[in-house]
Parts: structure tokens; C-alpha cells; sequence
């Protein structure tokens, strides 16, 4: 089996704990202390939040490695060295390395997919890396690292399965990124930045709170992005930025990450090249198929849906067509009231048993149509409208764009 499909292999594997990912880091030599590390966590826009942080990071100077999940294309994409994949031929040289030890501890896949993360950097002389938490975080494999600031972007209702079952315990797991003495930032509301707060408090760890804090202002909808003003209530000092990213709710996405390169010493030019140029494929990402608009959203949870359907409106994108296909484990129910009514639907899946058969999901969606291939989906789609979302779960964006490059589907669980 070659290191790969080894590694892909291991995805049906979960235990929670951090036991396993420390041990394996210690056979590596822990390639975590050669650097230091922002934590990026929270239920939505932390890939948005994590990309334009590496991105400020490299306009202030650094060598910057991104470790963010899940990829949509390739596997590389996950890995980063100052915007550039990791090449094939090191990563299946660190998978051959990396795989015994990984055997004896048994290690899931993003056990083992961290620890590569980390171990690359390192080899590589990163400066500072910047790594996106996989799921809650007290026991996601990125926090056995040390963080010098780390973001809970928000709390939603997604994982209550494995994280909660209440809104407060899923708060509290995402608070296991904070450290004593360790800068923190988040736009969490209600009661789950009432839960970050106590946990904070208790941590003795310093709580940066947009909407208190900081603040993001006057967001205008631009033809290609949007832009708003960064604000620091400590300070006074006040900042315009621009962003290529589409969507209102962007705004606090890249305002946490604006502030978080700021206190990791960034200038406030780099500050606003880095949030100009950031970019984060699957979110609500323009392309052009056949001279038809297509956007592609990974809204895979109640929020993320209702942030594309305010993010739709705010920038003129309706009407449009939408192709929608939902993992099995998702609130269903939830996400079709966020999004029904704003045009007509064509129901797929993508290819995984994790993916929730479209029939069931036509009593949500009355007058839908179900078309199991999504590229056929998306002819339909187009049939109805001229311009296409595909929305409902990033590994279903993940498959259209591969299909669309004339690669195979792969079967994704993580």
C-alpha cells in the first residue's frame, strides 16, 4: 500500500485524546518546539481566519507554514510553506518515515496528518506556523502544541454529537485551546462567548472579545470582495481594509485575523496586504463553468447556512439555482429552513458512505429534484437558472472541483 492510501485508510479511526499525538510527536523528536504556533478553532469561518493570519504573517517577514482541513482537491493543500503545498515527493518521504511509528501508537488519520504537518515545518525552517483545529480542541491533535494566541472564531451548533450535547459544552471544548498568560481572540456571542469568558477568567488568559474589544464596521459589499473598518477600542486606532472574500460575515473572520497578526507583531501595512490578498477556496468561491457563474459554499452546518444565504443577498447574487448535498450527521431540518425559498434545488450526494442519500432529503425541500451524479446536478441546476451554489458540505465542493479538473471522486471521511 503506498503511503497515501495508508494514511487514507486510517480515516474511519477516532479516539479523543491527545495521548497518542504527543507520543507520536515525541518519537519524531517534537518538531512542535522548533517554532511558535497560532491555534485557530471555532465552529465556522476558522479556515477563513487561519489562511489570512499566514497570510499577514508572510507579508510581516515570516517563513509561515499553514496547516488547515479538510482539503478539497488534494491532500497537499492541507500543508503549506509560505502558500505552497507541500511537493509530493516530501510528503511521501515524511509518510514513509513517519508510518511506523504512527503503527505502533495507532494513530488516526489526522493524528498522523498533524504530526506531518508539524515534522515538514520543521524540516523546513518555518518561522511561525499557523494551524487549524480540526474538531472541538481541548482534545484535537493540534492542541499538544504550545499556542503564543489562539481564536475560537465563534460557537455553533455543529458536532454536538461528539462535542456536546449542549451549546456550553461545545464552548467549553473549544476553550481547551487557551493557555495562562496567552493572548486570545474571538466574535463568539451569547452563550457561548459566555462560556469563553469564564474559561478565560479561570485560565487567567487574556480575552480580546469583538464587539468589545474590536470591532468591525461599516462592511461594504465590493464587486469583487468587500470592505470594513478594523477598530481597537483600547487604542482608538482605526484601519480600512479590502478582502476578495464574498460575504458580510467575512468581516469578522478577518478582523480576528487582522488583530491577531497585530499582536503577533505584524505592522499594520502587512496587516492590510495580507488581509487584501487572502483567499479561501470553497467559500462562497466564484468561478466561471461553460460562461455561467457557479459558487461553490462548504456551509455544512445551521450558521454557515445562514451566513450564505445574508452573504447572497448582501452581494445581488440571486436568484440562482442550488445544487445541495448534506453529510448524514448534520441538522438537516436547519439548514433547509436557512435555505429554502431562495431558488430552485437540485439534491445530490458525494461519494462517501458519510454522505446523506438525497431522497431522504426531499421532504425538506418540497419540489426538488434528485440527481445522484453532481456534475449532472449541476446541468440541471443550470437549466433552472443561470447562475449555480453548490453548498451543503465542503467534501461535496471538494468533488465538484475535482470532477471539473477531470479527476475521479475520492471517498472522504475526514
Amino acid at each position: 500500500m503506498d503511503p497515501l492510501s495508508w494514511l487514507y485508510a486510517r480515516q474511519g479511526r477516532f479516539a479523543p485524546g491527545l495521548e497518542r499525538i504527543r507520543a507520536l510527536l515525541a518519537r519524531l523528536g517534537h518538531p512542535e518546539e522548533a517554532y511558535p504556533v497560532a491555534l485557530v478553532g471555532g465552529t465556522n469561518g476558522k479556515g477563513t481566519t487561519a489562511r489570512t493570519l499566514a497570510a499577514i504573517l508572510e507579508e510581516a517577514g515570516f517563513r509561515v507554514g499553514l496547516y488547515t482541513s479538510p482539503h478539497l482537491v488534494d491532500f497537499r493543500e492541507r500543508i503549506q510553506v509560505q502558500g505552497r503545498p507541500i511537493p509530493e515527493e516530501k510528503l511521501l518521504a515524511l509518510l514513509a518515515e513517519l508510518r511506523p511509528h504512527a503503527e505502533r501508537l495507532e494513530a488516526s488519520f489526522f493524528e498522523a496528518a498533524t504530526a506531518l504537518a508539524l515534522l515538514h515545518f520543521a524540516r523546513e525552517g518555518v518561522e511561525f506556523a499557523v494551524l487549524e483545529v480540526g474538531l472541538g480542541g481541548r482534545l484535537d491533535a493540534t492542541n499538544a502544541t504550545e499556542p503564543v494566541l489562539s481564536v475560537v472564531t465563534n460557537v455553533g451548533h455543529d458536532h454536538l454529537e461528539v462535542l456536546g450535547p449542549t451549546l456550553k459544552d461545545v464552548a467549553r471544548e473549544k476553550a481547551g485551546i487557551f493557555r495562562g498568560g496567552v493572548p486570545a481572540l474571538t466574535a463568539a456571542q451569547g452563550e457561548g462567548l459566555g462560556v469563553l469568558r469564564a474559561e478565560a477568567l479561570a485560565r487567567k488568559t487574556p480575552l480580546w472579545v469583538l464587539g468589545e474589544d474590536f470591532h468591525a464596521e461599516g462592511v461594504e459589499a465590493l464587486p469583487e470582495g468587500l470592505a470594513f473598518t478594523l477598530r481597537l477600542e483600547r487604542t482608538g486606532e482605526a484601519l480600512r481594509l479590502t478582502a476578495r472574500l464574498l460575504g458580510p460575515h467575512q468581516a469578522e473572520n478577518l478582523a480576528l485575523a487582522a488583530l491577531s497578526g497585530r499582536l503577533l507583531g505584524a505592522g499594520w501595512e502587512a496587516v492590510k496586504r495580507g488581509v487584501a490578498r487572502a483567499e479561501n477556496p470553497g467559500r462562497l468561491q466564484r468561478l466561471l463553468w461553460r460562461g455561467r457563474e457557479l459558487l461553490l459554499d462548504g456551509a455544512h452546518n445551521p450558521e454557515g447556512a445562514l451566513a450564505l444565504r445574508e452573504a447572497l443577498r448582501f452581494h445581488g447574487l440571486l436568484p440562482a439555482a442550488f445544487v445541495l448535498g448534506f453529510s448524514r450527521d448534520k441538522d438537516h431540518a436547519a439548514m433547509a429552513e436557512a435555505l429554502r425559498g431562495l431558488g430552485p434545488v437540485v439534491l445530490t450526494r458525494y461519494a462517501s458512505l458519510r454522505s446523506e442519500d438525497p431522497r431522504a432529503l426531499l421532504p425538506l425541500f418540497p419540489g426538488a429534484k434528485v440527481v445522484e451524479d453532481p456534475l449532472e446536478a449541476l446541468e440541471e441546476a443550470f437549466s433552472r437558472e443561470g447562475r449555480v451554489v453548490v453548498a451543503g458540505s465542503l467534501y461535496l465542493v471538494g468533488e465538484v472541483l475535482r470532477r471539473l479538473e477531470g479527476l475521479p471522486a475520492e471517498e472522504r471521511w475526514q
